[in-house]
């Protein structure tokens, strides 16, 4: 599989009773015609704390490759006959951090190709979502001491780590889908099968008072505000799972 090396982490805010609607149609007609155009879906989830809200991450090679089949495709016959009815279920769709990855683990790798998709009988897990603001230009030095000191402790206390992201900041080059530009933050997903085992990993990491202690403070004091944790199930079709 090529590797992509850019990210948007997209999270709708939805009209009430929205989210079906809209999973169903994303799931009927946009996965593969996106993916035919070199996207790859890696994941859609429901926010667990929020059933007005639809997260989703999708990759692409480069940012030259990202304008390109965006163009093609929001401009193309597919989102024509069906965007209208995907925008009816939205309250507002540009909360979309635009991300690459750091350093430590390969995005996404426990994902399954597409085309072993429909072999599934279900889509079990529960993947936890984690934002980071920070200062400006201080991303990278937050992904060291992440990567040297949070991710052993969260990996031994039984969290598979699918990805460390950090901000992209490349100029948008398909500006009719906005960003959040501006913004410096860490973003880190972890995944556990269900939430007795992620409550379970939370009682085995405050366990270790190294991370009490030292590396969650130092995490929490290099943020501009609290870590933003959403926890998230996965859609039927979502590649990201246990």
């Amino acid at each position: 599989m090529d590797p992509h090396t850019i990210f948007e982490l997209r999270r709708y805010r939805l009209l009430p009773a929205g989210r079906e609607a809209l999973i169903s149609l994303f799931d009927r007609e946009f996965v593969e015609p996106q993916e035919a155009l070199g996207m790859r879906v890696e994941g859609e989830f429901r926010d667990l704390d929020d059933p007005d809200s639809f997260v989703w991450v999708r990759s692409f090679k480069d940012m030259q490759t990202r304008t390109e089949a965006l163009a093609s495709f929001y401009s193309g016959p597919i989102w024509k006959e069906h965007g209208p009815a995907a925008n009816a279920t939205m309250l507002n769709s540009d909360n979309v951090l635009l991300l690459k990855p750091a350093a430590g683990v390969l995005p996404f790798s426990h994902n399954l190709p597409r085309d072993r998709e429909v072999s599934r009988s279900e889509v079990p897990g529960l993947a936890i979502l984690n934002i980071c603001s920070l200062a400006p230009q201080a991303e990278e030095d937050f992904a060291r001491f992440f990567r040297d000191n949070a991710l052993p402790a969260m990996q031994a206390a039984g969290a598979r780590i699918d990805g460390l992201f950090i901000t992209e900041r490349s100029e948008n080059g398909f500006p009719r889908l906005p960003v959040r530009q501006g913004e410096t933050v860490f973003v880190w997903f972890e995944y556990h099968e269900d939430q007795n085992s992620a409550a379970g990993y939370q009682n085995r990491l405050r366990q270790n008072p190294i991370w009490t202690d030292e590396i969650y403070p130092q995490m929490d004091g290099r943020c501009w505000r609290r870590i933003e944790v959403a926890r998230l199930t996965p859609t039927s079709r979502s590649l990201c799972a246990w």
